[in-house]
């Protein structure tokens, strides 16, 4: 028998406490904080999780903020556009993950050695404006 020091601790919940999640035990802005830490295709699909969840999601624009700066690191001229013609963070981010995704994908070299376009069929595309193609065949030529 292991001496009390040493013994796991035993977590004990009222049968009320089981039957609810943490977004219905925590105040709203602990909620918000750790659906924060979920990045953004997670955080799609907590808002879809139940009501509560996708209430709590839907209403923070500060999650929308967080995750859409980190697809303006990517695409900061399309993600300043939508925001500057009144477009909520959210608006902004489902817009602009696609196109963030795939240039990343382009600047990290992952096409350099496609041949034909038959090579990227089944592939999903996005429409890049002529100064991403640019930074795009720089980033080529400069590999």
């Amino acid at each position: 028998m292991q001496p009390d020091a040493y013994r796991p601790a035993v977590l004990l919940l009222s049968e009320e406490a089981v039957c609810h999640d943490f977004a219905e035990l925590l105040p709203t802005e602990m909620s918000v904080r750790i659906f924060g830490e979920l990045d953004t295709a997670s955080l799609c699909c907590a808002s879809r999780t139940c009501r509560t969840w996708n209430h709590i999601i839907e209403a923070s624009e500060q999650l929308w903020r967080n995750q859409c700066l980190l697809v303006r690191a990517l695409c900061q001229r399309e993600v300043d556009g939508d925001r500057r013609d009144g477009l909520s963070w959210k608006v902004a981010l489902v817009r602009n993950y696609s196109r963030s995704r795939l240039k990343s994908a382009w600047l990290k070299g992952r096409f350099s050695f496609v041949r034909s376009a038959d090579e990227l069929l089944g592939r999903t595309m996005t429409p890049l404006d002529a100064e991403t193609w640019g930074e795009i065949l720089q980033a080529e030529l400069d590999r």
